[in-house]
């Protein structure tokens, strides 16, 4: 009999289209195509993974060419191959082949540029539900992410709870602080006030100086001080210290490969998350009648998204279960590590737990 562990598994990246998208603001957009990838077992449960604000829909990628979460994904893995169905999508508003700034509008022929309508995280979600429609899939057993990843899993267990089993937000809170805030004014402000920026209607290609220097203010948030400290000892470079070196590599890297409309429209839709907001009730309310299993996951030294926090919201949840990793990476340790956190994700997969049903 054929071992299942050396089946290769199926792989596929493509896009759909959505046919009309009306999002929060009321504006639709038509033709909405969202850039997928897709790949394990054939009929395997569904997962569903978001990615975070630089990441994409490659989370496991190709030999040479690996994605993002490819430590986390495989035969045999913590997000066994053999055993499911992984899917991805370049979230709506995205730099990688999902309808965003840098696409062209149907009606005009044109760029949308700075006319893209700004979106928000519930935006997303209901675009990546109408995607699962429209690729006739029913039903979804977990969603899992990480940052503004995870922002799309408690928005998921929130707007679709009897689509989904379970949803895994890692290295988020239930709302965006302000500390997040003030560190995505800084990105914003950046880019805006960039001349080259033009209000938006930059060339396509152009380089904006502001995008590098909202990534560097990014980068400074995402690991701890005492990564930093270890790493770069306050070692010089040829001009200046190694970690002006690193972080000028970082903006430059980003700013090569991301177009800074679509980067203002993820901080910005990242600045609208807040489960509570327009739901006439208090996020202890939503924590109290959270209506799927919600499993958390926060990290040491995460300076936006405190660990505290979540587990705070989680243990009001009736289905919750909030796990703390000690690292030196900080927010970034959903990226990395996995050996001491994807066991208790692919832990609670395996857990059958009845769906909490609630009225209203």
């Amino acid at each position: 009999m054929e071992n299942p562990h050396t089946r290769a598994a199926r792989y596929e990246v493509n896009s759909i289209t959505i046919p009309t998208l009306t999002l929060e603001s009321g504006e639709t957009l038509k033709g909405v195509e969202l850039a997928y990838e897709k790949t394990g077992s054939a009929n395997g449960p569904v997962i569903l993974i978001c990615h975070a604000l630089t990441g994409n829909h490659i989370v496991k990628g190709t030999p040479g060419n690996n994605g993002w979460w490819d430590g986390l994904i495989g035969p045999g893995s913590y997000l066994d191959t053999d055993e499911y169905t992984i899917l991805s999508f370049n979230v709506l508003g995205g730099n990688d082949g999902s309808t965003g700034p840098a696409s062209i509008d149907p009606p005009t022929g044109r760029r949308y540029g700075r006319e893209f309508p700004g979106v928000t995280v519930r935006d997303m979600v209901k675009a990546q539900y109408l995607a699962l429609k429209e690729l006739n899939i029913p039903h979804v057993h977990a969603v899992i992410g990480g940052s503004l990843g995870g922002m799309q899993a408690l928005e998921w267990g929130m707007m679709f709870p009897s689509f989904v089993d379970k949803v895994f937000p890692l290295a988020v809170t239930p709302t965006l602080s302000d500390y997040g805030l003030a560190f995505n004014h800084i990105g914003i402000q950046a880019i805006e006030s960039d001349p080259d920026f033009q209000n938006g209607q930059y060339p396509e290609g152009a380089h904006i100086k502001g995008l590098e220097i909202a990534r560097m203010a990014g980068m400074v948030t995402y690991r701890t001080p005492l990564l930093f400290d270890d790493r770069f000892k306050r070692e010089e470079a040829q001009s200046g210290f190694q970690v002006e070196s690193y972080l000028n590599y970082q903006g430059r890297k980003l700013a090569s490969r991301f177009d800074p409309n679509s980067y203002l429209t993820l901080l910005k839709a990242m600045n609208s998350h807040d489960l509570s907001r327009g739901r006439g009730c208090t996020l202890d309310d939503i924590a109290e009648h959270y209506p799927t299993e919600l499993i958390t996951i926060s990290y040491e030294g995460d300076l936006i998204y405190s660990p505290e926090y979540m587990e705070r919201f989680t243990k009001r949840v009736r289905s919750g279960r909030h796990y703390f990793v000690s690292t030196a990476f900080g927010h970034d340790g959903f990226l990395v590590e996995f050996e001491k956190w994807g066991s208790m994700i692919s832990s609670h997969l395996k857990n059958v737990q009845t769906k909490r049903v609630v009225n209203g």
